[in-house]
C-alpha cells in the first residue's frame, strides 16, 4: 500500500508520488532495475558534467543519492527498533561539498549503489507490518518507515528526472 501522506512531512511527497507501486517491495523489485540501468547507460563525458556554475556534478548527484540513502535506511531502522531519539537534519550540501565525489571512480561508485540498494532491500524485507508503521523523528518532523522506504526509491527517480532534464 502507498504511505500515508498525512504521516510524511510535505517536502517528501513529491520523491514519494514518484513511485506509481503500491507495494514497496515490488517497488524496490521494479525501480531499482530502472535506476541501475540509467546510472550504467549515462556517456562517461557527462560523468563530471556540471549544468551550470556551482551545481554538482552527475558523480555528485550519485554520491549525494548514496549518501542520503545511507541516512535514510539508518532513520527506518531506528524507527523501526522503536528507538525514539530525535535523528537530526541531513544537510545535504554539506555532505555533497565534502563527498569527493566528483573524485570517485565511476564503476566503484555504481557498485557501492548497486550494493547499498541490495542492503536496503533486504532492510525493509526484514520489517513485519508493526516495524513498518513505527512512527519516529527526524530534523523535528514525525514520519513513519513505510513512507521512508518510500522516500528511498521515489528520491532516486527524483534526481533520474533531474540528470535527464538538465544534464543530458
Amino acid at each position: 500500500m502507498q504511505p500515508d501522506l498525512s504521516r510524511v512531512p510535505q517536502f517528501y511527497h513529491n520523491y514519494i508520488n514518484h513511485v506509481p507501486q503500491d507495494d514497496l517491495m515490488e517497488a524496490f523489485r521494479v525501480q531499482t532495475p530502472i535506476t541501475m540501468n540509467f546510472f550504467e547507460a549515462l556517456p562517461s563525458q557527462k560523468h563530471d558534467y556540471r549544468y551550470a556554475a556551482g551545481k554538482w556534478t552527475i558523480k555528485e548527484v550519485i554520491q549525494h543519492i548514496i549518501d542520503a540513502e545511507r541516512v535514510f535506511t539508518y532513520r527506518a531502522l531506528c524507527f523501526a527498533r522503536k528507538d525514539k531519539t530525535f535523528l537530526p537534519a541531513f544537510d545535504e550540501n554539506s555532505y555533497a561539498d565534502h563527498s569527493k565525489g566528483h573524485q570517485r571512480n565511476w564503476t566503484n561508485m555504481l557498485e557501492e549503489f548497486r550494493s547499498l540498494r541490495t542492503a536496503t532491500e533486504y532492510l525493509f524485507g526484514s520489517f513485519d507490518a508493526e516495524q513498518l508503521d513505527e512512527t519516529g523523528t527526524s530534523n523535528n518532523n514525525s514520519i513513519y518507515v513505510l513512507g521512508v522506504g518510500y522516500i528511498v526509491i521515489g528520491h532516486a527517480m527524483h534526481h533520474i528526472k533531474v540528470i535527464k532534464e538538465r544534464y543530458l
